[in-house]
């Protein structure tokens, strides 16, 4: 007998690190730039500063993507706020800050957008980055608004995040399938609402599986308009893109 699906307030597209690869991810300009192209719900990676404040950055260092060195959570965040993480993708975007996760949560309610936050802890902090993130996300945003998506790759990361606000719904992330379907058994053990998956890994009998669960079906990433189709006639629930140009978030 199939579980009920979660009610799913969420819009199917999903603009990932703010505007993808058109502005420095996962900075406040990406996010105002996705908002110009009309979408209305975002990703971004959320990590922890040495003394504990939750910001947005991908890797565990930083070499990538700003002006510092060495592993980002190493760091307080008055040394991470200084740096810039802008110039590494254009001119145009040279001095761009790093933003606390307050400072997008606070920038998405102030514009009615809906946010799925991934929880990105550097290596050993699982637990307390869960934590801190959830615990931030369930004191700002308010009641009666669509709640923030929390997901991760690290079951550790959704268990803590579970324990400090276990009202906010939780997405398991997955690169490759378990053997014996065991990604939807933990995504389940972890109170899950969803499994977000690499799109190439959806099938229909994968998508019947993963929705007689009870689970919710959403893909990362999305740049082309035939796996977007594909995905589409598969009835999964959510899309994750770079192409904030190229797709109608309302389609």
């Amino acid at each position: 007998m199939s579980t009920p699906l979660p009610s799913w307030p969420y819009p199917r597209w999903i603009a990932h690190r703010g505007a993808g690869k058109l502005a420095p991810e996962n900075t406040l300009a990406a996010f105002r730039l996705g908002a110009r192209h009309g979408w209305r719900m975002f990703e971004c990676d959320a990590k922890l500063s040495s003394d504990g404040v939750p910001f947005l950055l991908h890797d565990a260092t930083l070499e990538r993507t700003t002006n510092g060195q060495g592993t980002a959570g190493d760091l307080p965040w008055g040394a991470l706020a200084r740096l810039d993480a802008g110039a590494w993708h254009s001119r145009a975007y040279a001095g761009e800050a790093l933003p606390t996760l307050e400072n997008v949560v606070r920038w998405c309610l102030a514009n009615g957008l809906d946010l799925n936050v991934e929880i990105k802890p550097t290596p050993g902090t699982e637990d307390a980055t869960g934590r801190a993130v959830a615990s931030l996300l369930a004191r700002l945003w308010p009641a009666g608004r669509t709640a923030p998506l929390l997901t991760s790759f690290q079951p550790a990361a959704l268990e803590g995040a579970r324990a400090a606000a276990p009202a906010l719904p939780r997405g398991l992330l997955a690169d490759r399938l378990a053997p014996g379907g065991d990604d939807v058994q933990t995504a389940l053990a972890l109170g899950c609402q969803a499994l977000v998956l690499n799109h190439a890994l959806w099938d229909a009998a994968l998508v019947a599986h993963v929705h007689g669960a009870g689970l919710r079906c959403l893909s990362y990433t999305v740049n082309d308009e035939a796996a977007a189709q594909r995905l589409i006639g598969l009835g999964t629930d959510g899309i994750i893109t770079d192409r904030v140009d190229f797709f109608c978030p309302a389609g």
